[in-house]
């Protein structure tokens, strides 16, 4: 699978797999193309973001869609594109389907406040797509010739976070905003700090050593950056 990431603004981490890193906010968006299937980590921060990844993806692929979306968790600059991928499998951690359909508001009025056009916050909300697939342990999907798994490894950074494991060479981990490289980790009013380490040790224990580690912000990661991020929020939290 000779595909040209660069030149659609993506970085390559393993054959079939890469991510983007969009403009404004430096959220992560992932993408794992299977023989069948094709799967995209979060959808940005608007619906014409959204609208330029699905440009992106179907150039990228040669004319395919996204088929799977996995959301990482409810925080606008990682749901608000959903509603352009019409057709496909959403799927979140348990729970956040009927947060997302409560509190669609309140995430237009987050985006407005962190400087999104209000307009476009609110064309987003009034269509935001709640998973229809929920999952409160682990969920493997087949794309067709490659497995990923979906984690329901929190809650940490908010009440609903949902990481990815690609098995290859290398393994890749897609951890959201569990794991923040750009900054520190924001733990905003939905964050658990005190379950945020041991959010952390699953991904570590999903991963192991050798996994390339991809942020929800900024450059990928090792496992010893994870871990020092792990006990650098333990301190802050003061959990053990």
């Amino acid at each position: 699978m000779d595909l040209d990431w660069e030149a659609y603004g993506w970085e390559r981490l393993g054959e079939g797999v890469g991510r983007r890193r969009l403009p404004g906010w430096d959220a992560t968006t992932g993408l794992v193309i299977g023989r069948d299937a094709v799967l995209l980590y979060d959808t940005g921060a608007t619906l014409a973001e959204g609208a330029e990844l699905r440009a992106q993806v179907t150039a990228l692929t040669g004319g395919r869609r996204v088929t799977h979306v996995a959301l990482s968790h409810p925080h606008f600059d990682h749901v608000l594109g959903t509603a352009v991928f019409a057709g496909a499998e959403v799927f979140g951690a348990v729970g956040m389907d009927t947060l997302l359909r409560e509190e669609a508001e309140e995430l237009r009025r987050d985006a407005v406040r962190q400087g999104v056009d209000e307009a476009a916050a609110t064309e987003a909300a009034e269509v935001l797509v709640a998973p229809k697939h929920t999952v409160s342990g682990e969920w493997t999907l087949d794309l067709g010739g490659r497995q990923v798994l979906l984690a329901n490894v929190g809650p940490g950074h908010s009440g609903h976070d949902l990481a990815v494991f690609v098995p290859g060479a290398p393994e890749v981990v897609f951890c959201g905003d569990l794991v923040e490289e750009s900054g520190e980790p924001q733990a905003g009013p939905d964050a658990l700090p005190g379950r945020w380490p041991a959010a952390l040790d699953r991904l570590l224990a999903l991963g192991g050593e050798d996994a390339v580690y991809v942020p929800g912000h900024g450059a990928v990661v090792d496992a010893a950056f994870v871990r020092r991020q792990r006990d650098e929020l333990a301190r802050r939290f003061e959990v053990s």
